[in-house]
């Protein structure tokens, strides 16, 4: 089946939308299309054996047995509808719509049930009612033809797609909550799988996949689908877990249609209510929404951080709370397999990020030290970086990670980048925010290149070259020093000094403050190099108006900080007691140095020469992570030469001239 007809299918369930307009706001009117399109998929699937459940039903009539078993093998597959009820004889009683497709609607077997239930659709069924457009919904839906014959499963997921995809676009949905494009789930799974030579060889090999924010199941069909067909023989279960209820209810049918289990999609959310408990996988996959906040579940996640540590999903750190991302990831390396003493088990892992993981964060940030601690680990195999305008909802840059705690043994300690940004063609017709695709081709040279990566990367004669580069974990890794100089100062009594001492609260509180602020006004032009000397004239004002000098570290520092004035050339203060100078927080600085450079070394390289008082306050110094993409894939481009420019310049103005001549002629 070719995209046109996946288009003109999906407009046809869209084309209710016209009936619709009036009764529903635009934002609404995917909350009757995607459920009436699941119903009339699930019928169009269980039409061939109707009669036959039909028929069981009317045997096991009045017998008090749990025939679940029996309506099942009845209908071939993992759900059923005991009705002999169609939409289309719903739709020839428009009277009675309402109350027969309840009818029909709960004929079907729990799980299927359940599905149609998450989309609200007695509510649905009821507005519909009311507004007198039921019936016309319904023979909307039976021209509808969704036959398995005609729309096998693997093509039933891209109509999905589109109408989930117009839905989103009509609800203003958040940049990051996207559908992933079946080109880029290729890639992604090609990424993810391909290395795992078992998986694709031995006959029998049984193999689970799991994705904790599965939408509609996009990724889990294409990961099952890839395994199959390099190893027909394989056993693959699919498990997932979805928060939006149509996304889940797409995802739940998909599974019962192809015969999977529908119990292996949970409902909610993978933080703070994860459906699969402490069950491993061989590959996990995601791609989460970008940049959404995840405040809901806050007391749960900090809550598991605080209390479970190591125990629990999110011990290495939390991520700020307006980007999940990254709670995803730690909560998919919880479910990877362990690596047993023979070299057996483990897993892989793919996931989509934006930009914002492999930066975003200080030294000691939550996100620096998640970075760390999959880095520390030796879990970071490799990361790819996509076109930009990939997605449907947003033209952002995107990377995958891929991750595994098996890696091969020319992988240990090493970290893959690979610039794939300039793998793409250029879409005839933008879908969204869509207006790049994949090519098959690109997906096989970067799937490749990608295998080949450690011996590319270090071939510097391979036309690949400058697109692979390979790095120790530890070059990821810097020390971030906090660089002090010494606080200099003149002491001098002027206006500006004089207000800052009666504003400061040590003095405001003497019992005779103006007094105090009158008397030292006596000096008001003075100035002194000396912290000692400035007290002794300042003690002497003050006593000489009949006034106590006043004691106490804080007045001590209110007064200093008020008639001190910073000078390059003024006295070093010292800290109180200790022969140390005190630091200028004005003059602090901060450096990041490589992890494992000698910072001592680098201060006399880099910063000794240019401020010599300068020191390093090894009490502050912090271990941080993070992976400068970008950075290392620029390339310098020399700006066009001034004449070039020039000769461009006084192109373009004759050609005005000349262009200006024609009109006035």
């Amino acid at each position: 089946m070719n995209s046109s007809k996946h288009t003109e299918l999906a407009n046809h369930a869209w084309s209710v939308a016209d009936l619709l307009r009036g009764d529903y706001k635009q934002s609404d009117y995917g909350k009757v299309i995607l459920p009436f399109t699941v119903l009339r998929r699930l019928e169009c699937v269980l039409e061939p054996t109707r009669d036959k459940v039909v028929e069981t039903v009317a045997r096991f009539e009045g017998q008090d047995l749990d025939t679940d078993h029996f309506l099942r093998r009845a209908s071939g597959h993992s759900f059923y509808n005991k009705s002999d009820l169609t939409l289309k004889k719903i739709a020839g009683d428009p009277r009675n719509a309402a109350v027969l497709l309840q009818k029909y609607v709960g004929a079907f077997s729990d799980n299927a049930r359940e599905v149609l239930d998450k989309y609200e659709f007695a509510q649905q069924i009821k507005r519909l009612d009311g507004a007198d457009l039921l019936y016309k919904v319904i023979g909307k839906f039976t021209d509808l033809d969704l036959h398995p014959k005609n729309v096998p499963n693997h093509n039933m997921g891209y109509i999905f797609e589109e109408l989930i995809r117009r839905f989103a676009e009509q609800s203003n949905e958040t940049a990051g909550e996207h559908f992933t494009p079946r080109e880029v789930i290729k890639l992604m799974v090609n990424l993810l799988i391909e290395p795992d030579g078992d998986a694709l060889t031995i006959p029998g090999a049984v193999r689970t996949v799991m994705d904790p924010a599965c939408g509609t199941g996009g990724m889990l069909s294409a990961a099952e689908e890839f395994i199959r067909k390099h190893n027909p023989d394989a056993t693959v279960e699919v498990y997932g877990q979805e928060l939006n209820p149509e996304s889940w209810a797409i995802c739940r049918s998909d599974l019962m249609i192809k015969g999977q289990d529908p119990e292996h999609i949970a409902f909610g959310n993978s933080f703070s209510d994860p459906g699969h408990g402490r069950e491993k996988f061989d590959f996990l996959l995601a791609n989460p929404p970008f940049g959404v906040e995840w405040k809901k579940v806050k007391d749960e996640v900090e809550y598991e951080h605080k209390h479970l540590g190591e125990a629990g999903r999110f011990a290495a750190g939390l991520p700020r709370i307006n980007d999940g991302s990254l709670l995803f990831l730690q909560h998919m390396i919880s479910m990877m397999k362990p690596v047993d003493v023979k070299g057996g088990g483990g897993s892989r892992i793919a996931i989509v990020f934006n930009g914002s993981p492999l930066f975003t964060g200080a030294a000691g940030s939550g996100e620096s030290e998640i970075r760390r601690w999959i880095l520390e680990n030796d879990w970071l195999e490799g990361i790819v970086a996509l076109p930009d305008q990939l997605f449907y909802n947003t033209g952002i840059s995107t990377y995958f990670w891929i991750l595994t705690n098996k890696k091969s043994p020319d992988h240990k300690g090493k970290v893959i980048l690979l610039d794939a940004r300039d793998q793409f063609q250029k879409m005839r017709k933008s879908l969204g925010d869509k207006r790049k695709e994949l090519g098959k081709q690109h997906i096989k040279d970067v799937t490749r290149l990608y295998g080949e990566a450690i011996q590319v990367a270090a071939d510097p004669e391979h036309p690949q070259h400058s697109k692979v580069k390979v790095f120790d974990n530890s070059a990821f890794g810097y020390q971030r020093i906090t660089v002090e100089r010494p606080l200099k100062l003149r002491f001098e009594v002027t206006e500006e000094t004089l207000a800052a001492l009666a504003a400061a609260k040590p003095v405001q509180k003497l019992p005779d403050a103006e007094s105090f602020v009158a008397a030292v006004r006596t000096l008001l032009g003075s100035t002194w190099s000396k912290k000692s000397d400035a007290l002794v004239a300042l003690k002497d004002a003050v006593v000489a108006a009949g006034l106590l000098w006043p004691t106490g570290a804080p007045f001590a520092k209110a007064l200093r900080d008020a008639v001190g004035v910073r000078d390059s050339e003024g006295e070093v203060q010292l800290v109180k007691g200790e022969p140390e100078p005190e630091p200028d927080a004005e003059l602090r600085d901060y450096e990041n140095v490589p992890l494992g450079e000698d910072v001592e070394e680098y201060l006399k390289r880099e910063v000794l020469p240019h401020v010599p008082d300068a020191w390093i306050d090894h009490t502050k110094t912090k271990i941080g992570y993070e992976i400068p993409f970008t950075r290392h894939f620029y390339v310098y481009e020399p700006p066009r030469p001034l004449a070039e420019i020039d000769a461009e310049l006084k192109a373009l103005e004759a050609e005005i001239q000349e262009l200006l001549g024609e009109v006035t002629e």
